[in-house]
């Protein structure tokens, strides 16, 4: 079970797992999936902090909330409330601190991905 670390503003909490806590499975899991790479992807390119509300994804809000979620409990993000709007956050020196070198390696595999050709059929 996830150790509960806070970043407040508004009262509400988020559960985030503890550094140690992180595990290579989970992270791979989570970033298996095109969404939420994509996710992690605008992270990476983006602001430090993004409302989840920035991201143009091809899902419903409540699958775009799961993506989320996956990529929280994974330690991939870390999220807190401002206001209204939760914040994301990659955990890019927790996962480097981690696993050295596999989120790089992760981005710029996705990266490289994104610009091919399509293959043709």
């Amino acid at each position: 079970m996830p150790t509960t670390e806070h970043t407040v503003t508004s009262g509400r909490r988020l559960a985030h797992p503890s550094v140690e806590e992180i595990r290579l499975e989970t992270v791979l899991h989570a970033l298996a999936d095109p969404v939420r790479l994509t996710i992690v992807r605008e992270l990476a390119d983006g602001h430090a902090d993004m409302a989840c509300i920035a991201f143009d994804l091809p899902v419903s809000k409540s699958t775009t909330t799961h993506h989320f979620k996956v990529l929280r409990e994974a330690g991939v993000i870390r999220q807190h409330y401002e206001g209204t709007s939760r914040m994301s956050r990659l955990r890019e020196t927790d996962l480097e601190a981690r696993f050295p070198g596999l989120l790089q390696a992760v981005l710029e595999a996705a990266r490289r991905s994104a610009h091919a050709p399509a293959p043709s059929a």
